[in-house]
């Protein structure tokens, strides 16, 4: 199964257009100390591999690119890889029902683990109820990514529920969730946010293959989002993590900054119903197979946040790991392309 060689260079040919040239300075500036080499150097080699490797700019700094031979650049998967996997796999007909967060919710509504609200179906009656119960909610934009449009509410600053509803419905916030409970080791890990689990799989009408497997913790805020100063790393087949964990600005923690817990050697409690929590996930929408799972650990089981049709990419980083080897050969044998 090939990508598409038109999708490919219509991707290319948009994403040169929308580059932002202080911003791609300014990543080049950001490495050339670590790499040792001059700037327009780094921003040279970061516009050659972008073509040659359909590497994004992001990418090339997140996985090191300037440290890698052209071998091992070669085993990297990539943002435009998956963005092409994502379109050819995942039939858009069905992709709504993963966009909507509300909709997946409905859909999966089995396997959440936490009670919900639709605002655009809901009075502020219903709302006050709900969010005086819980206590604290979390309110969303159904099609929101990245962690964008998500902000957590408590029950004791709210006085005025018909003015929040209106609010939340003007902010296109018309999600509102219970708050997920987390197993104590993983509040252990970080307690101010719920720390995910990104699992990757693909289904290929007979079998679930787990592509890659993610630690996202929070650091200083109520999300775990990479976008939102969260950080991340990779974990073994096992749920272990063995290596430091990286963030958006590229800082690197072998210890939460925080909590002060070990992230290196980190395991992640329950992994093995999270195996089979996403083996059965992936069997539900046959028509999206390739998927990226977020999953939270409650105290009595592993649990669903939302499924990404189109989902990021994650791999080791190599100044931190050692590994200088990606992923793309271990998408490849189960995807075949």
């Amino acid at each position: 199964m090939g990508l598409g060689a038109r999708r490919r260079l219509n991707y290319f040919f948009d994403r040169v257009k929308a580059v932002d040239l202080p911003r791609l300075w300014g990543l080049a500036g950001s490495m050339s100390k670590d790499a040792r080499k001059p700037r327009l150097f780094i921003l040279c080699d970061m516009m050659y591999s972008s073509a040659r490797y359909e590497v994004a700019f992001q990418d090339y700094q997140d996985w090191d690119f300037f440290m890698l031979t052209r071998a091992e650049r070669s085993t990297f998967m990539t943002h435009p890889k998956s963005n092409h996997l994502a379109q050819k796999l995942n039939q858009p007909e069905h992709r709504a029902r993963f966009a909507d967060k509300s909709n997946f919710n409905r859909e999966f509504n089995d396997y959440i683990g936490r009670e919900w609200l639709d605002l655009r179906e809901s009075t502020p009656e219903q709302l006050e109820e709900f969010v005086t119960r819980q206590g604290a909610v979390m309110a969303k934009v159904p099609d929101s990514l990245g962690g964008q449009g998500i902000g957590r509410l408590e029950a004791s600053d709210i006085t005025d529920y018909p003015k929040l509803h209106a609010e939340l419905l003007a902010g296109r916030q018309f999600l509102v969730e219970q708050v997920i409970p987390q197993h104590p080791e993983m509040s252990r890990l970080y307690d101010r946010s719920v720390n995910t689990l990104r699992v990757v799989t693909y289904f290929d009408g007979t079998d679930v293959h787990v592509l890659a497997s993610v630690l996202k913790v929070g650091n200083g805020g109520a999300v775990d989002n990479f976008s939102h100063g969260g950080m991340y790393t990779m974990l073994d087949d096992n749920g272990k993590a063995h290596y430091a964990a990286f963030d958006g600005e590229n800082r690197t923690f072998e210890i939460h900054p925080i909590s002060g817990v070990s992230i290196v050697g980190f395991q992640v409690p329950d992994f093995d119903k999270v195996l089979k929590l996403v083996d059965h996930l992936a069997r539900i929408v046959p028509e999206i197979p390739y998927v990226g799972w977020d999953i939270a650990i409650s105290p009595d089981r592993p649990v669903v946040i939302e499924g990404n049709y189109n989902t990021g990419v994650f791999q080791s980083k190599p100044s931190v790991s050692g590994v200088r080897t990606g992923l793309l050969p271990r998408y490849r044998e189960a995807i075949g392309f």
